[in-house]
């Protein structure tokens, strides 16, 4: 697994719940970009993680940050997850897992004996100049929004 802190984003084109294309170069010299595979939408884990970056939306907003999720989901199903939990955000459609493997999340998991291929848990804080400041890798969802949101406080100090 490659770690890709202090190097260039890898640029991805994907679309979102709404069938539009989304690309991190759209938001280079706007924003930092807080980009997070999870594994799939209306699962537990994945609706706590969702649903703290959503609680904590404003704060991003305030620290100059737009959040992405992405998952292998389709659109009509990250549109269903959005709708439910009310999320501010745009998560974005990775069917072919080309964005996750890019990044090095898409790997093999073990589950109760079963061996697959799936995301693992992560996030990438992308700063305004496309560079990786941060990655968590193997999240843990609890006080992991509250741990980017530092890291960036702490940027924003610099």
């Amino acid at each position: 697994m490659t770690n890709l802190t202090g190097l260039q984003a890898p640029d991805f084109s994907l679309q979102n719940e709404k069938g539009e294309t989304v690309s991190l170069s759209d938001f280079l010299n706007k924003k930092n970009v807080i980009l997070y595979f999870y594994p799939k939408d209306m699962t537990p884990g994945c609706k706590t993680e969702a649903c703290d970056f959503a609680a904590a939306y404003e704060d991003f907003s305030d620290l100059d940050a737009v959040i992405l999720g992405v998952s292998p989901d389709s659109a009509e199903r990250h549109s269903k997850f959005i709708d439910k939990h009310g999320l501010p955000f745009s998560l974005l459609v990775d069917e072919d897992q080309e964005v996750a493997e890019k990044y090095g999340v898409w790997q093999l998991k073990k589950n109760f004996g079963k061996e697959y291929m799936g995301i693992v848990r992560s996030t990438f804080l992308v700063n305004k100049e496309g560079i990786v400041q941060q990655e968590w890798r193997n999240v843990r969802v609890k006080d992991h929004v509250a741990a980017v949101a530092e890291v960036l406080r702490k940027a924003g100090d610099n």
